[in-house]
């Protein structure tokens, strides 16, 4: 059975606990599990470990509350829940000794290896559990919950495609397998396919409307379909219970505001985050969410509320993140830019950690998608594609400006405005495999391989996966995706008559409104590092100028800056090329009432202000890196 180097060194600091408890060495035992805990604080087997000392040392209470945490952690220790039988029954407490006896006697009638893959699981031995659940269902393969365990050990490896294919199994013989149903309906949504979890989860809502994981499942599914309203009255049913904790209390709060914010009602939303922080003051991403609304102001007694929770030595890597840029936010709008400026970096120095994004992966992606794309392939596939004009794709790179050109678009009567849709990016990974660490695709000439029925048909294909998003029944609709420009290829063969719009912004201004601005996705791990922000901006340039080039006066060019110093001839100069006849509606689009969910939802219901052109200007001192980095890209980004 292999393991990781990293559970190899843990089992071999558990064993060292085993050994001394073993010897009646019983205190230096417990020193060991708890420099175990130090490591490795969800390792449910030192909670048991410290369980069989605690008995040992006949301190029943302190025994109760170590293996209390150890099935907490891991619901399948049979020996944990043996002995929490055993202790309860002793103190006289026979409730609890039943509850115990109740789980103990459910995981002995399951097979041992099925018990045995659990349990690795639980304790993060992927590898271990998946290869001891393979070969059980070598001699099993009947077997739902040992299918069931397979296509979650496989979720979270990420092979999403195999785990559904073992649900869809699962759930043909087992229909009422209802745990198996809400997997499902996780994997579904995190393969971007949210109408299909949406009805899994109202599948499961029918047999048990009051469940909670289920409701949050539907939440979730609603979220990613940009249905918002009625996530509202969702979230307030799920806090009208006695029952919670400040955590649930304070996650349920952030959702309703996420919800309120998105429906553009801004006092609200402010409401229910500062309820959030009421439940847990610490909570980073509430204190950032208020300042993503971008129109918030901080209060002295926030920013030292903020800088308290961030001092903490225990507070979450995440948290700390979260509160770097809302402190960044914080102190920007008072004109404290040096201190601003080091929160910032410091929120992009803890994210580049962890990120996997490499520069040269996107710069080679330019090249092969200009050795692929040329002139004579367009010319050759010409006539291949689905001849719907109704969709409008707006690309370009974030913060610079997509959303106020959605919004203006959106405010005209024959466009509805959708989001930004993965539905391109999925099929350009389905058809090219993609890069593991930028998501970028690889095998490029597989897009050659299409046939012309192929082509047609993801043509079609887009038309009927988007109509779940189109509720208004227009003309035509927006795919509002920045990252759609890799795609601009694929989108031409299968979309010939579709409308491309490339918003471009001033380099400098673009490149720090990404450094400040802490996304979502993983999609932006190029914005922690001015390096690599320049070189992703010059990357994207020199790809849209080859789009230019073999595809002349395809894609419509809008520049941020042009919208913000002359609104009316822009919105002309858009509706044109969108072919769509004036309105003005466009120039009042901060009235047009309609879900936004980018960072900028609040700034588009406003009317357009200069300040967004200089933003960047209080930061020169420490822009350098950028400026250097993008070298003739100042001057040459409108060409």
């Amino acid at each position: 059975m292999s393991a990781s180097p990293g559970s190899r060194d843990r089992d071999a600091l558990l064993q060292e606990a085993k050994d001394l408890r073993s010897g009646q060495r019983i205190a230096e035992a417990l020193a060991s599990l708890a420099r175990l805990q130090e490591l490795h604080p969800g390792f449910s087997r030192l909670y048991q470990e410290r369980g069989h000392c605690q008995v040992m040392l006949r301190d029943a209470p302190a025994a109760i509350d170590a293996l209390r945490e150890a099935v907490r952690l891991n619901p399948t220790l049979p020996a944990s829940w043996d002995m929490l039988e055993q202790l309860y029954r002793m103190v006289g407490d026979m409730a609890q000794a039943a509850t115990a006896a109740q789980h103990l006697a459910m995981l002995r009638q399951l097979p041992p290896a099925v018990v045995a893959a659990s349990s690795l699981f639980a304790d993060g031995d992927l590898s271990s559990a998946e290869e001891v659940i393979r070969d059980y269902l070598d001699t099993d393969g009947e077997n739902v919950g040992a299918l069931r365990l397979l296509a979650r050990l496989c979720k979270a490896r990420g092979a999403l495609g195999e785990a559904e294919a073992l649900l869809k199994l699962v759930l043909d013989r087992a229909p009422d397998y209802h745990a198996a149903r809400l997997d499902n309906a996780m994997v579904l949504l995190q393969q971007q396919k949210p109408l299909q979890a949406r009805r899994e989860a109202e599948h499961l809502l029918g047999h048990d409307p009051d469940n909670r994981e289920y409701l949050k499942q539907y939440g979730a599914a609603c979220i990613a379909l940009g249905d918002h309203e009625p996530l509202i009255d969702l979230y307030e049913r799920l806090l009208d219970s006695q029952a919670l904790l400040g955590a649930e209390v304070a996650d349920l709060r952030l959702w309703r505001a996420s919800a309120l914010k998105v429906t553009g009602r801004q006092q609200d939303a402010m409401a229910d985050y500062r309820a959030a922080l009421a439940a847990r003051p610490d909570y980073g991403v509430a204190w950032f969410s208020l300042a993503n609304l971008k129109t918030y102001r901080f209060t002295d007694d926030d920013i030292a509320r903020m800088r308290a929770a961030q001092s903490r030595p225990a507070v979450q890597d995440m948290d700390r993140v979260y509160l770097s840029f809302a402190l960044g936010k914080a102190l920007e709008d008072r004109a404290e830019y040096a201190s601003s400026w080091q929160h910032y970096e410091r929120g992009n120095a803890i994210r580049a950690v962890s990120s996997r994004y490499r520069p040269e992966v996107a710069e080679s992606c330019v090249l092969r998608l200009k050795q692929v794309f040329t002139a004579e392939v367009f010319a050759a596939r010409a006539d291949w594609g689905l001849a719907d004009p109704a969709p409008i794709f707006i690309v370009g790179l974030p913060r610079s400006g997509s959303t106020l050109i959605e919004q203006i678009l959106a405010s005209h009567s024959q466009v509805e405005g959708t989001q930004e849709l993965t539905e391109i990016d999925r099929y350009a990974g389905e058809i090219c495999g993609r890069d593991p660490d930028c998501g970028l695709p690889l095998d490029l000439q597989a897009l050659l391989r299409l046939t012309p029925q192929d082509v047609r048909a993801l043509g079609e294909r887009f038309l009927a996966e988007t109509r779940t998003y189109r509720r208004l029944g227009k003309a035509f609709f927006i795919d509002k995706m920045p990252n759609n420009f890799w795609h601009i290829g694929l989108i031409h063969l299968i979309l010939p008559r579709s409308t491309i719009i490339d918003v471009r912004r001033e380099p400098m201004a673009c490149g720090f409104s990404n450094f400040k601005q802490l996304f979502g996705t993983t999609n932006q791990e190029f914005t922690y590092g001015m390096d690599h922000l320049a070189r992703h901006y010059r990357a994207y340039l020199e790809l849209m100028r080859h789009w230019g080039e073999v595809l002349p006066g395809r894609v419509l060019r809008v520049a941020y800056e042009d919208v913000v110093e002359g609104l009316e001839d822009s919105v002309q100069h858009m509706l044109e090329g969108c072919r769509l006849p004036f309105e003005p509606a466009c120039l009042a689009f901060h009235e047009t009432q309609r879900s936004v969910r980018t960072p900028s939802s609040e700034q588009v219901r406003q009317p357009i202000g200069r300040d967004g052109l200089a933003q960047w200007r209080p930061y020169e001192p420490w822009l350098a890196p950028l400026r250097d980095g993008l070298g003739d890209a100042l001057a040459g980004y409108r060409a």
